[in-house]
């Protein structure tokens, strides 16, 4: 979205309030370093509330992560393998009784294949994206998470909504 030029935070967070994507088209997605955000309706997951997009206001944040290569890590890992994804885990866990995900044990709790493609199919139709290109995004993540608190960041989620998304990963974790 944004070249590839030293964002600070609030730069960065602009560049991640910019027009989302929906999963089904991302040719856009460069193959470079930066940060990415997921984004979701208000009725998706409705016990975690995040902060509203400021551009649209029928999507909340759920999650913001970084990447050596955005195209790599969205696609290769969290639309495609849960054993290399905490955001897919953790979606997998809030969703598993409600979807009856079935899980195995490799070197970590994974979901099944049949039930990859299906947590995939669901990211999908529920989920938006942007990104933001950065040179060193582990520079500003901290910035950006603390400003924005998006649930899903385990380790900058507080209260209810921590104990919430800390449940549903020990839940998946303990279901193979």
């Amino acid at each position: 979205m944004t070249a590839p030029e030293a964002l600070g935070p609030a730069a960065t967070i602009a560049a991640l309030s910019s027009t989302t994507h929906p999963l089904g088209d991302l040719t856009a997605l460069p193959a470079v370093s930066g940060l990415y955000a997921w984004w979701a309706a208000p009725e998706i997951l409705p016990h975690l509330p995040g902060p509203a997009h400021p551009r649209h206001e029928d999507l909340r944040l759920l999650y913001i992560g970084i990447a050596s290569n955005l195209r790599r890590r969205i696609i290769r890992n969290h639309l495609r393998r849960s054993g290399s994804s905490t955001l897919r885990r953790t979606l997998a866990g809030l969703l598993l009784a409600e979807h009856g995900y079935r899980t195995e044990h490799t070197d970590r709790v994974v979901l099944i294949a049949q039930d990859e493609a299906r947590i995939t199919d669901w990211m999908h139709i529920h989920l938006h994206l942007t990104w933001c290109e950065h040179p060193e995004p582990s520079a500003v993540e901290p910035t950006v998470i603390a400003r924005w608190a998006p649930p899903l960041n385990l380790n900058h989620a507080a209260g209810a909504i921590r104990d919430i998304v800390a449940a549903a990963r020990t839940a998946f974790n303990s279901s193979a």
